[in-house]
């Protein structure tokens, strides 16, 4: 099966220019394709794991992928679904943006001995001379057509209007498809469904300059099922980085998918096989729930790796308890099955009688007892700034009564920040 077979079997797909000749072109050539991603924050978050995941497929075929980060474009912003303009970066902040964002797309792609490419689009926007690259380039574009792309018309019609820094935006990722092709004979560029327009005038650009053929595919801009942006929740981005989303953060919110999402969020964030995922689809009550298990942990190991997806597990275990997860959903997956194989004894535990509990425990002395904090005015200082959880809820107050309504199946988890874990247990 050709990767785009696979990448529209998955749900990625969402729009190809040159259908039947990229089809055949992907099923008897070796390529390069290339995302850009764009280094306005120091993390990506949940919301980029679409393009991520299609340069994973796009290696595991054979073909060679390139991960553009913009430290160019990066200065000027990209209009595409804003509003508004976007906030202007300083060139050093950018660059150390940009430095991050290498670091975790490794995590998901192999760029030893060439297998994929890490590439900054500055080494060539920023060198260049405005004068000459309008006669070579900019003479390629027609204003008319510029503004009837959907990422020039929201802004258009917008109270704040799209400024001419912006407005220059299509014209430079067009470049950076042309240079790509130039110079690493890369002819596909991917991306969400709000690139198309930036897409199609790189691939036009690529005609009238070098009459070389080049191709377009766009992915689906995602929402669950209840209608929330992925990687959106009412804590905030889900982020790639584990310093600003934690393995067992991360963990979580796959766990917490909606039940419709499931089948849907397994074909595009795990690489288990298509044929077991379809057959969750007969799932319901527990069996789909461990399907979530399966999600979660398949997830995070991708994003963090084997060992901290066991250690998320082993946590949400411990919190929460679990009965395991059957060998006949999604065999393929290296979750283990039995609660005998997951370390939950890893994660500290204190057991209270229902006497020394009482009527319930401020936070804060609970928080001391368990040596989540050094003394009650430390356990004030972390409670009030946010820094303590309750089975994964921020705690409100320092003094927040904990009684046995908070407990789950005899048992409730502390957290202090992002990575101490303590363990309740009701005798």
């Amino acid at each position: 099966m050709s990767v785009l077979a696979v990448l529209r079997q998955r749900g990625f797909i969402e729009q190809t220019t040159h259908d039947e000749d990229l089809n055949d072109y992907l099923k008897n050539q070796k390529t390069t394709c290339y995302i850009g991603f764009d280094p306005t924050a120091s993390s990506l978050h949940v919301g980029s794991l679409v393009p991520i995941m299609s340069l994973v497929h796009m290696q595991r075929h054979g073909h060679r992928p390139i991960a553009l980060v913009g430290g160019g474009t990066g200065m000027i912003g990209d209009p595409s679904g804003k509003t508004e303009m976007r906030r202007v970066l300083q060139v050093d902040t950018i660059t150390k943006n940009a430095e991050a964002l290498k670091r975790q797309l490794a995590r998901f792609v192999d760029f030893d001995e060439g297998k994929a490419l890490l590439i900054n689009n500055a080494e060539w926007l920023t060198a260049l001379e405005y004068i000459p690259f309008l006669r070579e380039v900019g003479r390629h574009f027609s204003v008319n057509r510029m503004i009837k792309a959907e990422s020039c018309r929201l802004r258009l019609e917008s109270e704040e209007g799209l400024s001419f820094l912006e407005f220059n935006y299509m014209i430079l990722q067009a470049y950076d498809f042309l240079e790509l092709f130039n110079r690493h004979q890369c002819r596909i560029q991917m991306g969400g469904s709000d690139q198309w327009g930036n897409i199609v005038a790189g691939i036009d650009l690529i005609r009238r300059k070098v009459e070389g053929k080049a191709f377009g595919i766009t992915f689906p801009l995602l929402t669950t099922a209840a209608g929330i942006k992925m990687g959106k929740t009412h804590k905030g981005a889900i982020w790639l980085d584990p310093a600003q989303t934690s393995p067992y953060e991360y963990f979580q919110y796959w766990r917490n998918t909606d039940d419709r999402d499931v089948v849907r969020f397994l074909g595009l964030f795990t690489l288990l096989p298509m044929d077991e995922i379809q057959k969750i689809t007969e799932l319901e009550g527990e069996a789909l729930n461990s399907a979530k298990v399966v999600l979660a942990y398949e997830a995070t190991a991708i994003a963090h790796g084997e060992k901290e997806a066991q250690k998320a597990l082993a946590a949400a275990v411990a919190a929460f308890g679990g009965v395991g997860v059957p060998d006949s959903i999604l065999s393929s997956s290296s979750i283990p099955r039995t609660l005998k194989d997951v370390a939950t004894d890893t994660i500290p535990r204190t057991v209270l009688s229902r006497a020394q509990l009482g009527d319930g425990i401020p936070a804060f002395k609970l928080y001391v007892q368990t040596e989540l904090a050094q003394s009650s005015g430390a356990a004030r200082r972390l409670l009030n700034q946010g820094g303590g959880y309750l089975n994964d809820e921020r705690i409100s107050t320092f003094d927040q009564l904990i009684s046995e309504a908070d407990f789950e199946n005899g048992a409730l988890m502390l957290r202090a920040g992002r990575k101490k874990y303590h363990k309740i247990v009701l005798e």
